[in-house]
């Protein structure tokens, strides 16, 4: 008997390759007497496919388990949809570096066997809520898995800001902007900027400065249920942008608070039976192997 029993499928659009993998994992499904369910942006480049169809915020509420193909974008925007829902999440990587999307395509049909027949690993990620409030009024508001980046934008501008952490005023900053990130996100957009690599389950987020002016400014580790406060300077001659997973963003004015915290739902990962996080740092990270010559 199935553990899953409706499948959803999601996929990143403009790739033939995604499209490909796609096809074999619905056959693959079908074949097990499965339902198969289509988000609806994929199902639109797949003519006759047959298959019932939802928009992707909706996918949790049919849905035992969805399967993600793309790479960690895909993921990232798949993520911020159903964790709502608390329904698991597969990730096959027809992306580049794969943190998040762990299936080879070489190994869909396997692979996904083993998940289908209740063997496999389960992981909860969370995520961060971030809102923009101009004179106590919310503006903007969105989610991230991976970080909420406070940047100039077009502009190649340093910004100032102050940053409290639980009500405490922790200092006053320029620099060309600020990263808050998960430890999911502490692989991407934050290690480029210096962070540390923060292992998924640390109940933690991490603050790192982009190009700070001062040499002395450096990462900083808070607990994960921390608030966090940036207040842009009032004296700013630019309006920079609030970015949620470098996919959602909404521009602020001088004076305007960004909030960031800790989202109550969180991400049901799914990982095949031979997931190692740290062999997936060193194979994504190009990590030494071990002494002699094996991995």
């Amino acid at each position: 008997m199935e553990q899953f029993r409706n499948i959803g499928i999601i996929g990143r659009l403009g790739s033939t390759q995604v499209l490909d993998t796609i096809r074999r994992l619905k056959k693959f499904l079908l074949e097990r007497q499965l339902h198969v369910i289509l988000d609806d942006s994929i199902a639109e480049v797949l003519p006759g496919h047959g298959l019932q169809t939802s928009a992707r915020k909706h996918l949790g509420e049919f849905c035992d388990l969805v399967i993600v193909v793309g790479g960690d974008g895909s993921m990232l925007g798949a993520g911020r949809a159903l964790a709502r829902h608390k329904v698991p999440v597969l990730g096959i990587n027809r992306g580049n570096l794969g943190f998040l999307t762990d299936i080879r395509p070489d190994e869909l049909e396997s692979k996904v066997a083993e998940v289908l027949e209740g063997n496999y690993l389960t992981e909860h990620r969370f995520l961060l809520e971030a809102e923009v409030r101009r004179h106590s009024e919310a503006i903007g508001q969105g989610d991230a898995l991976n970080d909420v980046v406070l940047h100039p934008g077009k502009s190649n501008r340093m910004i100032e800001f102050e940053l409290y952490i639980d009500g405490q005023f922790v200092c006053s900053q320029k620099a060309d902007g600020l990263i808050v990130a998960t430890p999911t996100g502490s692989t991407a957009y934050a290690l480029s900027a210096g962070g540390p690599i923060m292992h998924p389950k640390l109940d933690a987020i991490v603050v790192v400065p982009m190009y700070p002016h001062t040499l002395s400014s450096r990462p900083i580790v808070v607990d994960g249920n921390s608030e966090l406060k940036i207040v842009v300077s009032k004296d700013l001659q630019l309006y920079p942008q609030v970015s949620c997973d470098g996919q959602n963003h909404f521009t602020c004015a001088p004076g305007d608070t960004i909030t960031v915290r800790k989202k109550s739902q969180k991400l049901c990962l799914i990982h095949p039976l031979d997931h190692n996080y740290y062999e997936v740092c060193r194979t994504k990270l190009g990590w030494g192997s071990r002494l002699g010559g094996g991995d």
